[in-house]
């Protein structure tokens, strides 16, 4: 079993960055697939990024590449979401992932198996 507490989020203004965290208790969490998704107000949740357990492989969806980037720190546990040059569009509730193997191209949100509790960022145009 796997926990995971996401922190960071806030407001930002329009051009902004911030940096997303997520920790995960346990002891194996460098065996799984970490990801990223957003679910704005009425729309469904969507994927942002995905690393795998090494962090060599990294995806991600069209709307975070160039702008966004997953790292992790297996020593601390934590999953990172650098996000820059925010936008408007940017406004959700991120929610942080967690699956067993090494397919970081997973998109589907039913795929995943483990999930924090969502923190707010809000960008202001």
């Amino acid at each position: 079993q796997v926990q995971l507490v996401e922190s960071g989020g806030g407001l930002v203004q329009a051009g902004g960055s911030l940096r997303l965290s997520c920790a995960a208790s346990g002891r194996t969490f460098s065996r799984y697939t970490m990801g990223w998704f957003r679910q704005a107000p009425g729309k469904e949740r969507r994927f942002v990024a995905s690393i795998s357990g090494t962090g060599g492989s990294t995806y991600y969806g069209e709307s975070a590449k160039g702008r966004f980037t997953i790292s992790r720190d297996n020593a601390k546990n934590t999953v990172y979401l650098q996000m820059n040059s925010l936008k408007s569009e940017d406004t959700a509730v991120y929610y942080c992932g967690g699956k067993s193997g090494d397919d970081v191209v997973q998109t589907r949100e039913y795929r995943w198996d483990y999930w924090g509790q969502g923190t707010q960022v809000t960008v202001s145009s």
